[in-house]
């Protein structure tokens, strides 16, 4: 390992999953000649019904790469913390009606919170995690961008994140792509080198999400209706379990046209699922929408007070698409689509770009259809 010593006076603590991108992480940190140390967070107790709990083979994991790199670890608990500030949230939302995007908020107030504050207490002078994201900082700014590998750039999950928490923040992976990622694993003989990358909500897993959701929330059947013709169409398993333009499981079979039904609107009061036939329903586009809880990395100082023209994702991995931002007086922010946008999906992070600049987002509220939603 090739070691500086410019940094040996730098603790730098790594947020370690169990997984392949956080070990090369903490790998990097150690070469560069930081005073490493890792952390696994157990922020959710995942036993399954045979006893087996997947955090527990994680938590091994890190203890293994941790030896391997020479670095002392350690295992910190905040399920506690993970229950209060981001499953209740996440069941708070689903239960109005909303998809709500649990990742954003684990960032925020745990990553970038608990666990910053924690590692404050340690001794650190910065954390670091394996996001796919950079960090450089301009006239006293620090500024967040997309990671270099496009089809992992983790900045869409990073967007709440202030000017106080990415000044304590190391992303060492951002200026890479993942099979470089693997590589530097593989040569470096990590234990993790060849883990599969996890998937999905982190408190669920490879669970059924449908059953893992019913455990904690009732569901309540009701009507699945045709938004152009009212007629019934079916009934729905919870307004819950959907999400605006699903297509899977809806249990309509290709009447009329033949075309596949798709999920256009939710009546929370009347729990009704209004359904439309075609993806290109005017019903299922929007031409604008409202974000609360906005989140500017710069600072407030730096709202723009004019309309601004940048470009948002409304989705996890969607090509950036132009919109203008305009603050309202309620501290909510009205974003105009350049082009009718499909299937925004209220509860989600809309999030904001300036070339590779993530200038922060919010949590799309509402949303101005092209038709308006359902019959009278």
């Amino acid at each position: 390992m090739t070691m500086s010593n410019d940094n040996q006076n730098t603790r730098v603590i790594v947020g370690m999953s169990g997984g392949v991108d956080s070990s090369v992480t903490a790998l990097l940190l150690k070469q560069q000649g930081y005073d490493v140390i890792g952390i696994f967070m157990k922020n959710w107790d995942d036993t399954d019904e045979f006893g087996h709990c997947t955090a527990e083979d994680d938590a091994e994991d890190v203890r293994r790469v941790c030896e391997q790199l020479d670095i002392p670890y350690y295992t910190v608990n905040f399920e506690k913390e993970y229950f209060d500030k981001v499953f209740s949230y996440f069941l708070d939302e689903y239960k109005s009606g909303r998809t709500p995007n649990p990742d954003v908020m684990c960032n925020r107030e745990i990553k970038f919170g608990e666990f910053l504050n924690k590692a404050l207490d340690l001794g650190a002078d910065y954390v670091a995690t394996g996001h796919y994201a950079r960090l450089i900082q301009e006239d006293g700014t620090y500024k967040l961008l997309r990671g270099v590998d496009n089809n992992k750039d983790q900045t869409y999950f990073l967007n709440a994140l202030s000017q106080e928490q990415l000044s304590r923040a190391m992303f060492p992976i951002g200026h890479l792509p993942k099979p470089e990622v693997r590589r530097i694993a593989e040569e470096a003989g990590l234990y993790t080198a060849k883990k599969k990358d996890s998937t999905g909500v982190c408190f669920i897993g490879e669970r059924n999400f449908k059953e893992f959701l019913s455990g904690y929330l009732p569901a309540k059947s009701g009507d699945m209706v045709d938004i152009e013709s009212g007629e019934m169409k079916g009934r729905h398993d919870g307004l819950m379990y959907y999400t605006l333009g699903q297509r899977q499981g809806l249990g309509i079979g290709g009447s009329g046209n033949g075309q596949p039904w798709f999920v256009a609107d939710k009546d929370l009061e009347k729990n009704i699922l209004y359904v439309v036939q075609g993806d290109k329903h005017p019903s299922m586009y929007s031409t604008g929408l409202i974000a609360t809880g906005v989140n500017w990395i710069a600072g407030k100082e730096h709202v723009p007070s004019a309309p601004y023209h940048c470009t948002a994702k409304f989705r996890y991995r969607q090509p950036d698409q132009g919109v203008t931002l305009t603050w309202r007086e309620d501290g909510t922010v009205h974003v105009k689509f350049d082009q009718e946008q499909k299937a925004i999906t209220p509860g989600q992070a809309v999030v904001f770009y300036d070339g590779d600049v993530c200038l922060g987002g919010g949590t799309i509220d509402i949303v101005e259809k092209v038709a308006a939603g359902s019959p009278a």
